[in-house]
């Protein structure tokens, strides 16, 4: 319920700004950009916090349990989550010049251009930039694996909590502001109609990009374990609409489980794979991110190419390891790198959160369905080596 309660207060955040944009005085988009601005600058702190949150005690929590079974099921999750996204790259780069044709908001990230400027502009400095988040939480997660540092990793499940509190109890509740003076702006400044048929166009194309790469990989999982892909994916049908509606990874996890056990596996792998698939097999986030993210760059007339969206990529996939069970915590953990490796500004990322937060319960739908295809594909390939 939490899902969709975000949902339609962005849905209707998103219809106010669009309806009110026009017809309120030039004072209050005024107010509402200088709340931006300031939310912008909370948000550009927390991101390393964020990364630091989710990255160590994911990793850390890595060195327990089964081995080889461990490992193989993250190297496969892995994949699945990569190959996704270079696919959406490929796909939405030949398609979006042919579908988003002729929208283009080129000055949209330059209030100069038309957007209203906030009263006044305060900066908070992040403790640390993005790379080097990133690199101490490679450090640390890895080294809490190593030496079995359950002390540090109690204090960083610790510290990740209190990361999850600062997104569920701070940054959600007041995103729909946010995305409402996004969208006030924009329509005073009469840019709002492109965005409006970017999200439709963009909606459908990762709906339709879910559905392939579930064909696919349970093509894959039923050519390995002899089974027929298609009554698999039925199986799993519940996990799938139950995420629909808690929008949530973790809280699908009971029926997750259920539908993977009436699958061709062995129960013990299952129990073992689907709660640590649900924190580390984002592919369908994956997709939606780097489809918004290149639309967002597409109407900004910037050009994506594989050699700036494969290094992402790679690191996205491991950034959202461990993204809490909140809705938008894969988008949470994305922000950083957007910013870092892919130059989005303020104004981009917020359109950003909007398009994916508009679409996060399809993007984890598809996330918990997969989870029955790798755990399929983690037995298989486990049972071989035994052999």
């Amino acid at each position: 319920m939490q899902g969709f309660k975000l949902l339609l207060k962005i849905i209707v955040a998103i219809a106010l700004g669009v309806l009110l944009g026009a017809y309120v005085p030039g004072w209050v988009i005024q107010t509402f950009a200088t709340f931006n601005d300031l939310f912008g600058s909370f948000l550009g702190f927390v991101i390393p916090l964020i990364i630091i949150g989710f990255i160590v005690p994911g990793i850390g929590s890595l060195g327990k349990g089964a081995g080889k079974l461990l490992g193989l099921t993250a190297l496969v999750a892995y994949l699945s989550t990569v190959i996704a996204g270079i696919v959406a790259f490929f796909i939405a780069q030949s398609l979006y010049p042919t579908i988003l044709k002729g929208q283009s908001a080129a000055n949209l990230d330059d209030p100069s251009e038309g957007l209203m400027e906030g009263f006044l502009e305060l900066v908070v400095e992040p403790p640390m930039d993005v790379f080097t988040a990133l690199i101490l939480s490679f450090v640390l997660g890895i080294g809490i694996a190593a030496t079995k540092g359950d002390k540090l990793l109690e204090i960083m499940d610790e510290f990740k909590r209190i990361i999850e509190l600062v997104i569920s109890k701070i940054i959600i509740p007041l995103l729909p502001f946010h995305i409402f003076g996004i969208f006030a702006n924009m329509t005073y400044a009469g840019q709002v109609s492109t965005i409006i048929s970017v999200f439709a166009k963009v909606f459908v194309l990762i709906i339709s990009l879910h559905i392939l790469y579930l064909i696919f990989i349970y093509l894959t999982a039923g050519t390995m374990s002899k089974q027929n892909p298609f009554h698999m994916m039925k199986t799993m049908s519940p996990a799938y609409f139950t995420a629909l509606g808690t929008q949530s990874s973790a809280a699908t996890i009971p029926v997750t489980l259920n539908s993977a056990k009436q699958l061709k596996v062995r129960h013990n792998v299952a129990d073992f794979t689907i709660p640590l698939l649900a924190n580390i097999h984002l592919a369908g986030s994956t997709i939606t991110i780097l489809c918004t993210a290149l639309a967002v760059m597409f109407i900004q007339g910037d050009t994506a190419t594989l050699s700036t969206i494969f290094p992402f990529i790679l690191v996205l996939g491991v950034t959202m390891v461990a993204a809490p069970g909140v809705p938008g915590g894969a988008v949470m953990a994305a922000v950083g790198l957007l910013e870092s490796m892919l130059g989005f500004g303020p104004t981009m990322v917020s359109l950003m959160i909007a398009l994916y937060l508009a679409q996060d319960s399809i993007g984890t739908a598809c996330n918990v369905t997969g989870d029955g295809a790798i755990t399929t594909i983690v037995d298989s390939l486990h049972e071989r080596e035994k052999a």
